[in-house]
């Protein structure tokens, strides 16, 4: 029997003080995990990333799961997984860690020639950075996101003409300007996951009636989605674009003003997994980590 470290975070236990609101989703997701790993004989067993009594040499792997804290505490986040990278084998890997945990790894897969979102990077989302991209963007309605974040986590909408969110809610520092997308209401976002770089299932992400956060703790729902051939090639070519050993990968899609769908994310650190969207997920990421331990 293999023994596989699952890393989560204290905000994902439900009985936390500190728990989030969507701490259920940990819940689905291990539940879906673990029996299938030990199907295929590993022991996959959770433990809190930042635990100082977590030793990682006594596994045969960890893997970076629902550790949703992790943006509020970067660096220390980074420092641990330096550490379990030094004595056991980290799934995803630290490189693709260092290269997916700032979204200026978009840049990359642009040059790379996957289908994105226009987008401006700014140093800060001060109002003059926000003015300037309205017109940069030709756009009167734009999305301000964070250079390191998730969840929508200091994420805001701002129209033109409204008066800016407060300051603790928008980016801290670096960010990421983007049109809004109509789509996202009224159509949703795709999260199309795959394990070894093999196609599981897509989950279509929906969000509450006036909001466009699909995240659960907003409102948000999901339902099954089974892409068209094109769909699926083209989340295919954005997984192309990245190199290595990857035992999971959550592509995140939208559908832009032209009608075709366009790279929100490439997931590859921490992504919900979406279990109830896809049955047989569990049995896929056995094999993909059996793959690679």
């Amino acid at each position: 029997m293999k023994h596989v470290a699952f890393l989560s975070a204290a905000c994902m236990l439900k009985d936390s003080p500190e728990a989030r609101k969507d701490y259920w989703e940990y819940d689905l997701e291990i539940s879906a995990l673990a029996p299938a790993c030990r199907d295929a004989g590993i022991e996959l067993t959770t433990h809190i990333w930042d635990d100082p009594d977590f030793d990682p040499s006594r596994f045969d792997a960890a893997v970076i799961g629902t550790c949703w804290d992790y943006m509020q505490k970067p660096e220390a986040f980074e420092a641990a997984l330096e550490a379990i990278a030094g004595k056991t084998r980290l799934l995803n890997p630290l490189e693709t860690f260092r290269w997916n945990q700032r979204k200026t790894y978009l840049k990359d897969l642009a040059a790379r020639g996957a289908p994105m979102i226009p987008t401006l990077w700014a140093d800060r989302a001060d109002a003059a950075t926000i003015a300037g991209a309205f017109e940069v963007l030709g756009s009167d309605d734009i999305v301000v996101k964070p250079v390191l974040g998730g969840g929508a986590w200091r994420q805001a909408r701002i129209r033109r003409g409204e008066a800016l969110p407060d300051p603790e809610n928008l980016p801290i520092a670096q960010c990421m300007i983007q049109p809004f997308l109509p789509a996202v209401s009224e159509e949703g976002e795709y999260a199309f996951l795959f394990f070894g770089r093999e196609f599981s299932h897509c989950a279509r992400k929906i969000p509450a009636s006036g909001d466009y956060r699909v995240q659960s703790e907003y409102g948000g729902r999901e339902e099954i989605h089974c892409p068209r051939a094109d769909e699926l090639a083209l989340a295919r070519s954005v997984l192309e674009c990245v190199d290595g050993d990857l035992l999971y990968a959550r592509v995140d899609m939208l559908r832009g003003l032209d009608g075709r769908l366009a790279l929100i994310e490439l997931e590859l650190i921490e992504p919900y997994l979406y279990p109830e969207q896809g049955p047989e997920m569990g049995a896929a990421f056995a094999r993909a980590l059996k793959a690679l331990i």
